[in-house]
């Protein structure tokens, strides 16, 4: 297995390349935009697109799909449904069209490759977010940062959803390397140590 981070857009939202390197097929994971850079990292890599995984459906994390769908018509992508539904019209600036989605939800698990891929429902920056597990790695989109979380002030957006899915990613067992959709990796033990909002969260809950 091997992951290879790009930023992408203006808002540098973490992409994310998940290969079997035996296979020769990746998964990628919330194409913001850029999609011509997204491509030439996976001919780089002597890949084959398998499946397009987004862990919302916001603007940022979405961008680059229609680019790399052009160029690879036949793979699935994947949205969870309750942000298929967001895109509504006077929506379309957050929640741009993905038509033809296939929907995720929570205990689903994908094959990228050989490699396994758990969906965790973690809804709250948006009402269909997800969280990736792949092995030790959490792909937490904008659920959870280093040392922050995914604001929750846009539509669509719960604050009481997004404490709670703070505590459902605090609680599991164990230590991950947590890669989010913005700025830099971290582990979540870090996170339950030092991070103020899932602290919070984990008060709140008891």
């Amino acid at each position: 297995m091997k992951v290879l981070a790009l930023p992408v857009g203006q808002l540098e939202t973490n992409c994310y390349l998940l290969c079997d390197v035996e296979r020769k097929l990746c998964a990628v994971i919330d194409p913001g935009a850029d999609a011509d850079v997204i491509l030439e990292n996976v001919r780089e890599n002597g890949c084959d697109i398998c499946a397009i995984l987004l862990t919302h459906g916001h603007d940022d994390h979405v961008g680059g799909v229609a680019g790399i769908r052009a160029a690879c018509p036949d793979i699935p992508v994947y949205l969870n449904e309750r942000d298929a539904a967001m895109q509504k019209p006077g929506m379309e600036r957050l929640f741009p069209p993905v038509p033809d989605t296939v929907s995720y939800d929570e205990g689903d698990i994908l094959a990228v490759g050989n490699i396994p891929v758990r969906v965790h429902a973690t809804p709250g920056h948006t009402p269909g977010g997800v969280t990736l597990e792949c092995g030790q790695l959490l792909f937490c989109g904008d659920t959870l940062f280093a040392g922050s979380c995914g604001r929750t002030d846009f539509p669509g957006g719960d604050a009481d959803a997004e404490m709670a899915s703070l505590r459902k990613l605090a609680a599991l067992p164990g230590d991950y390397h947590v890669l989010p959709g913005h700025m830099g990796a971290s582990t979540l033990q870090h996170e339950r140590e030092s991070n103020q909002y899932m602290a919070y969260a984990i008060r709140s809950g008891k």
